[in-house]
Order: structure tokens, then sequence, then C-alpha cells
């Protein structure tokens, strides 16, 4: 049904771009491993002439350094986070994006279309929010009597069996939590605190069994037995499910939510930026929603294929109660941030 719905939608939209655009051979994507299945870009591809080359990442800090560097000189489009938009606006490093070249941003849900994290001081947009869910702590039903929570993971009782992601972050903000700073400040945490986390992460450090960078690689530790508990996104989940016992929690402490937004580098040549919008605009529509709905269990930040859904369905990428984005805690980098990665680095280093 999904795939069907969304077919007719993808060529109407798309089909008038294919022979404007046929100079414009491959567009150089960055994004996540989970967000960029070719299977997702394929109708885009078919419809325009254009090969979506994916870039993937291990990394935001790791993304945005490459910007900042000139080293990523190659990439096209982009995958700032929601709350780390601002700073790459404030260094300059995106290009400023025309809204009413996206039809199918009318469709998004308002908390995200009207969100100011994406525009600078002057209320100029550089980010388009498109994809978001939430990142739950995945682990094996038969390894453990009580669902796990984020103390868990600093418990030598299962020592060997965890992983982190490297990611300082989340990270810090985790260890903070288990600190017991409240989550409204767990993101505005002072030196004190900070401190305090700094030192539940040195001893954490021993108990791991790796620091993961990409979703691929936490699967395989999963499948092949050396990781019982991670903080992690929910692939492994939805990928081993029907071969192993698996879990997916949600911390009461609080649900670290997260939204991908689409941007474009500044320096993206006019030719290139026109296909690029129109590739932003394909992943607000149908086909791509339809695509990672059904292989990916992420929602799309449009609601355009939400009514045509099961209520399986809309459960299963958790947009059939919208009530659940107020019960995130949605990462912000701090003011500091770069006293977190110093931090980070040095536990890394201990």
């Amino acid at each position: 049904m999904l795939a069907g719905f969304a077919a007719g939608t993808a060529a109407g939209i798309l089909g008038s771009t294919s022979a404007a655009h046929a100079a414009v051979s491959e567009l150089v994507w960055a994004t996540w491993e989970s967000n960029g299945h070719p299977e997702y870009v394929t109708a885009f591809e078919k419809e325009t002439g254009t090969r979506i080359k994916l870039s993937f990442l291990s990394s935001e800090d790791a993304q945005f350094a490459a910007l900042k560097t000139g080293s990523a000189a190659d990439w096209d489009m982009i995958n700032p986070s929601l709350n780390g938009s601002w700073r790459y606006i404030k260094a300059g490093l995106l290009k400023e994006i025309d809204l009413s070249k996206l039809p199918n941003a009318a469709r998004m849900y308002d908390v995200l279309k009207t969100t100011p994290k994406v525009l600078d001081d002057s209320g100029k947009l550089f980010a388009v929010p498109y994809l978001w869910g939430l990142n739950p702590l995945v682990y094996r039903t038969d390894k453990f009597d009580n669902e796990p929570d984020y103390t868990t993971l600093f418990d030598p009782k299962y020592s060997g069996q965890l992983a982190m992601r490297d990611y300082a972050l989340e990270s810090i903000a985790i260890a903070g939590l288990v600190a017991g700073v409240p989550r409204d400040k767990v993101f505005l945490m002072d030196a004190k605190e900070l401190a305090e986390a700094k030192k539940l992460l040195i001893a954490q450090k021993p108990l791991l069994r790796t620091y993961w960078q990409t979703i691929g690689d936490l699967t395989n530790l999963f499948a092949t037995g050396e990781v019982s508990c991670a903080f992690s996104w929910r692939v492994p989940y939805d990928e081993l499910k029907g071969k192993l016992p698996m879990g997916m929690a949600k911390p009461k402490a609080g649900i670290m939510g997260w939204c991908d937004c689409f941007g474009m580098p500044a320096s993206l040549s006019p030719e290139k930026t026109e296909l690029a919008l129109k590739f932003a605009d394909y992943l607000l529509g149908a086909q791509y929603a339809t695509e990672i709905a059904r292989i990916g269990n992420y929602a799309t930040t449009s609601s355009i294929i939400r009514d045509d859904l099961t209520k399986e369905q809309q459960a299963a990428i958790f947009v059939d109660d919208m009530e659940v984005m107020k019960s995130f805690m949605w990462p912000v980098a701090p003011d500091n941030y770069s006293d977190w990665l110093k931090i980070w680095n040095e536990v890394k280093a201990s």
C-alpha cells in the first residue's frame, strides 16, 4: 500500500525536472547510513537522471569540522541536526534556503516548520528539518532480568557487554543524568557538573566493549554477541529482532529525541543548488516518507502519508500520538560546547 501510494506522487513532483537538470550528473549527500539507503533515493535518481552519491557520516562533530576546514569540498548536501544547526549558521557554512521552492514543506508538522533553530538572527532560513525520531537503549532481553536504564551503562556487572556512541553531546548528557543533573539542565551543565560527568565517563570506559561510530558496526556487535546493551539508534533492534531476543528501552530519565535537517554548503553552485532544493522537497515528499517508514521505521517531518497509514504503521514510527514529542529530550549543543569536546577527548584518552 505504501509503495503504491507514493509512486504516483513522486512521478508528478519530479517528472518535469529530468530534462532541465540533465547536465548535473551527480549530487553528493553527506548523511547518516540509516537515512540514505540507496532504495530511498532511487525514485529521485530515475526521474531526474541525477545520481545521489552517499557519503556516510561518523559524527556531527566530524561533519562540522570537515565543512569548517574545507576538507569536504565535494559535498553538495549535508545533514546538520536540528539542535546543532546554529553552529553551522553562526560559522557561515550554509546557504540560505528559499522555502517557497519546497512545495512539500506545506505539509510539515507545525512544531518543526516554525522552529527558530534553523534561522539566523535576522530570520533567514538555512536548514530544513526532514526526519525525526528517538534514540533508545537497545538490549538483548535474554541478558537482562529487568529493562535497562542509563545506570546500566555504568554498571560493572555488565563489563565488556556495553557500548556508547562516540559523540560528546549525548554521552556527556547521559553521564549528567546518571549523576543526578535534572533533565532540563543537563545540556546547560556548569563546570562542577561537567566534572562529575567526566568522572563517571572515565570510570565507565573500561566497562565498554567499544565507542561505536557507525550504526552498522553496532548492529554487527549485537549480532555476534559482543554487545548486549548500548545507547543506540533503533536500527539494531529492527534488523535483529526476528533473529535474536532484542528489546528497545525508553529510559524514564529522558528519551533522547533527534531531528535531522537538510542543508547546503554556502559555496554550492547555482546549478547544483536548484537541483539540491528539488531533492530537499523529495525528502519531504511521499516517496521518501514511504520508503523510510517501510524499511527504516522512521518518520519524516511531513504529515504527507500519515493519514494513509494503519494505526500499527503509525505506531511503528511514533506518529500515532504526536504528544510523544513532548517527552523527548532534544539534545542542544551549548555555547560552551568546546569544553564538552575537550572533556570527551580526555575521557577517551584516559
